[in-house]
């Protein structure tokens, strides 16, 4: 009697999935990397060669057959082709390494030779500026989905989807914890777009109706691991941030420099379990399952499973 799994992922550990790189030759150098990684994400050559690397060729993939599809409909519609941008989002915890997957990913996508063009941003440039977190109650709330002006990053993602020749995107300063008002980033027409953020896969409470950043997506991934891992990698960036960011005098957490590693510790966890393990549970990790493909990391940061949907 035949069997069927119902089940609509595919799970490989990290040498099966490695193995699916194929022949696809890594790009980057040792160099390249350390420009890359994040401040307490010791992320390695043979883990962007086991992980990144198949997770490029996999997305060259569906580029490719996602422009054929664009020109499918263009010839039955009897319109003319137009660029059409594939759109990544990327979700996940705070200190999970989402922003450091982002950029590896970003870097390799662009030596593949058919979208050169590959431009990366980030959510923190829509949370609403600090004096109006202020104004309505949320700055304690920083992060949670309603901390975002999620109509102009709908507005945003769509303008770029629709082949809009330049579009705008603000830029948010982690020293100053704020949104700049006098900067932005350029977006002129990519081939792929990069969207990272907590909650770029959410779609709203129950029974509300919209339209999501999420809807715009052709390829979603999640950065996942256990919430008692990223409790400690947040603390310990903590600690890295107490002694190099946070000591600069503009940063808006000059005054936790000072602090103990004792006090350190206590401040990040408290940080941690009032805010972003809450965030965490309450509204990110809900949509991990939304996700095309999940990333599922280990007690060393390093990814040991990988879950790619097949239905």
């Amino acid at each position: 009697m035949n069997t069927f799994d119902p089940s609509p992922w595919v799970a490989l550990d990290r040498a099966d999935w490695a193995a699916l790189a194929s022949a696809t030759p890594l790009t980057l150098t040792e160099q390249d990397l350390t420009q890359l990684r994040g401040i307490n994400d010791a992320m390695s050559l043979e883990e962007v060669a086991d992980v990144s690397l198949p997770l490029s060729r996999l997305l060259n993939l569906y580029v490719a057959a996602t422009q054929d599809l664009h020109r499918a409909t263009d010839t039955f519609l009897g319109s003319l082709a137009a660029k059409v941008p594939f759109v990544i989002g990327i979700a996940g915890s705070v200190a999970v390494g989402k922003s450091t997957t982002s950029r590896i990913l970003q870097a390799l996508l662009k030596r593949w030779p058919d979208h050169p063009e590959v431009a990366l941003v980030t959510t923190d440039g829509f949370l609403h500026r600090n004096a109006e977190l202020e104004r309505r109650g949320l700055l304690g709330r920083k992060g949670f989905p309603e901390s975002y002006d999620a109509a102009e990053l709908v507005r945003f993602v769509g303008a770029v989807k629709s082949g809009v020749e330049e579009v705008r995107a603000p830029v948010y300063s982690h020293l100053r914890y704020d949104v700049l008002p006098d900067q932005q980033l350029l977006i002129r027409q990519p081939d792929i777009l990069i969207v990272e953020g907590l909650n770029v896969l959410q779609t709203g409470t129950d029974g509300e109706r919209g339209v999501f950043v999420s809807d715009f997506f052709d390829f979603s991934i999640y950065v996942d691991a256990d919430d008692t891992h990223i409790r400690r990698w947040y603390v310990e960036r903590f600690r890295r941030l107490r002694d190099t960011a946070f000591q600069d005098p503009r940063s808006y957490f000059r005054r936790y420099a000072s602090l103990s590693d004792e006090e350190a510790d206590r401040t990040a966890t408290e940080i941690w379990n009032e805010i972003n393990g809450r965030n965490l549970v309450e509204n990110i990790l809900p949509t991990r399952t939304r996700a095309d493909l999940i990333l599922t990391k280990g007690a060393d940061h390093a990814v040991e499973r990988v879950w790619l949907r097949k239905l």
